[in-house]
C-alpha cells in the first residue's frame, strides 16, 4: 500500500525554488496545451462510480479533481493577464477546498472539460508568444507572500495539471481500470 503522502504528491510537491529558461517554458506550454487531451482520455469515459471515488483516502473524488483544474486553471489564466497588463498586481487567492464542495462540483465532466481544451489553447497562446522578458513579467500572491514570475507559473501550472492527472491515472491503476496493451 502507498503512504499517504506519495498519495497526495505522485509526482513530488512543486519547487518554487527554480528559475527557468525560455526552453523549459517551452516545454512548461506544451504539457500545459496537451492537458486536457490526455484528461479527457483518462476519464471521459468514466461513469458515476469512478468520478466519484476520492483518489487517496480524505482526499477529493476525480469528478471534483478535474472540476478543479478548471477552477484553478481559469484563475491562473486570469492572473496571467494581469500580469501582462499591470505593473505586479496583488492577485486574490480563492479558498480551492470550499469551491471544490459547491454544487457544480457535482456536475458530469463534460463543461469542465471543455473550458480546460479551450482555456489552455488561449493562454498556452498568449504565454508562447513572450519573450525572455515577457515571462519575467509578475504578480504578488499575498497567500504565499511571494512574487510570481510568468515563467514560474507556467511550470506550477504544468507541474498542478500533470499532479492531478496523476491521482486519477493512479487510481485506475490500483483499481484495474486503465485498459491492457496487446
Amino acid at each position: 500500500m502507498l503512504d499517504l503522502d506519495t498519495l497526495r504528491y505522485p509526482i513530488g510537491r512543486f519547487d518554487e525554488q527554480q528559475t527557468f529558461t525560455l526552453a523549459d517554458t517551452k516545454q512548461h506550454l506544451a504539457a500545459i496545451g496537451a492537458l486536457p487531451v490526455r484528461l479527457t482520455e483518462l476519464v471521459g469515459k468514466w461513469g458515476d462510480d469512478r468520478l466519484d471515488t476520492p483518489y487517496r483516502p480524505g482526499g477529493w473524488t476525480v469528478r471534483q479533481l478535474v472540476h478543479h483544474l478548471a477552477d484553478s486553471h481559469m484563475n491562473g489564466y486570469i492572473r496571467t493577464k494581469m500580469a501582462l497588463t499591470e505593473a505586479n498586481p496583488t492577485i486574490k487567492p480563492y479558498e480551492e477546498g470550499e469551491w471544490a464542495n459547491l454544487s457544480d462540483s457535482r456536475l458530469d465532466l463534460a463543461p469542465s472539460l471543455v473550458i480546460l481544451r479551450s482555456l489552455h489553447q488561449r493562454w498556452v497562446a498568449v504565454l508562447d508568444a513572450l519573450d525572455e522578458a515577457g515571462l519575467q513579467r509578475t504578480y504578488y500572491h499575498p497567500g504565499s507572500g511571494r512574487t510570481v514570475t510568468l515563467a514560474e507559473q507556467a511550470a506550477n501550472y504544468a507541474w498542478h495539471g500533470e499532479h492531478h492527472y496523476q491521482h486519477a491515472h493512479t487510481l485506475a491503476e490500483r483499481n484495474g481500470w486503465l485498459p491492457k496493451n496487446g
